[in-house]
């Protein structure tokens, strides 16, 4: 296959609106992309072992069905990615595909971690995990939500300047979901 065929195949996906399937190359790329923040395809390549056009195609490939977005970058050829910055966080509706795309690398790389936890360096080997129930108004919810990202915000910018972080930093995944929770069918039905 060309490089030409690589782009027909490309553009023929777009139009059709068909579904992106799921493909180990792009499952690699977005576990790659949550971890490290930002990729070139020559990048992703040398550390996941695939050759850079493959890596390039599904890079765009993931681009085209909204999942990552180019990576502010000053000039140059090279070409950077990264994970689709979150319209919630922004204020607005996250795509529910991304949104389940999103979920699964979470609970895979929660297992991930505690399948490999004793292996990391010591003062590494603990997290803070949390969860609560609070009884909120939909306005108090959104509230809460956004003190979290203004908690979150000095912290944001190291994703894309490395050299803003502090020595010893790793990517910490740092998970939020709130939702209303709704009632058992069980229990609407012994309220009538």
């Amino acid at each position: 296959m060309t490089e030409d065929d690589l782009h027909a195949l490309d553009d023929q996906t777009a139009c059709t609106g068909e579904k992106l399937r799921e493909h180990e190359v792009r499952t690699a790329l977005l576990d790659l992309l949550a971890e490290v923040g930002a990729v070139t395809a020559t990048e992703a390549a040398s550390r996941l072992g695939y050759s850079s056009g493959l890596c390039s195609f599904h890079l765009r490939q993931l681009a085209r069905h909204g999942y990552i977005e180019e990576a502010p970058h000053h000039g140059g050829r090279a070409r950077p990615w990264r994970l689709r910055q979150n319209a919630a966080a922004a204020g607005g509706t996250a795509e529910e595909p991304f949104s389940d795309l999103a979920r699964g690398l979470e609970d895979e790389s929660w297992q991930r971690w505690l399948a490999q936890r004793d292996e990391a360096p010591l003062e590494w080997r603990h997290d803070e995990a949390f969860s609560a129930v609070a009884y909120l108004t939909p306005e108090e919810m959104s509230r809460v939500a956004d003190v979290l990202r203004r908690a979150l915000a000095p912290y944001q910018d190291r994703e894309q300047r490395p050299l803003a972080r502090p020595e010893g930093a790793r990517p910490v995944a740092l998970i939020t979901r709130l939702f209303p929770l709704l009632p058992h069918p069980a229990d609407s039905a012994d309220q009538s």
